[in-house]
């Protein structure tokens, strides 16, 4: 396997560990809904603390999975128009 393969792999690894919850995989079915959404309105959706809210959305960001924008003191999620293809068809089933 070539170094760049390696790393294409390593990174879909990355990204399907991080959509194998069922908490994330709520937390992405309501952003694609939604679009783009605060944290606050993502906690009240999957019934979730803030805090646990906020460790899940970190991981789906650092995943690539989520784009995230701060607006004063609120922080809104979208889904990142960059996933990689195998992701982005998971995601589209949800």
């Amino acid at each position: 396997m070539g170094r760049a393969n390696y790393m294409k792999d390593k990174e879909l690894e990355s990204n399907l560990k991080a959509l194998a919850n069922r908490r994330r995989l709520a937390i992405v079915r309501f952003i694609k809904k939604k679009n783009e959404t605060s944290v606050g309105d993502i906690a009240e959706e999957i019934k979730l603390s803030l805090k646990s809210t906020s460790r899940h959305l970190a991981v789906l960001f650092s995943a690539g999975i989520l784009d995230r924008e701060q607006r004063s003191l609120q922080v809104f999620y979208k889904l990142s128009p960059d996933i990689a293809e195998p992701v982005r068809r998971v995601v589209s089933t949800l």
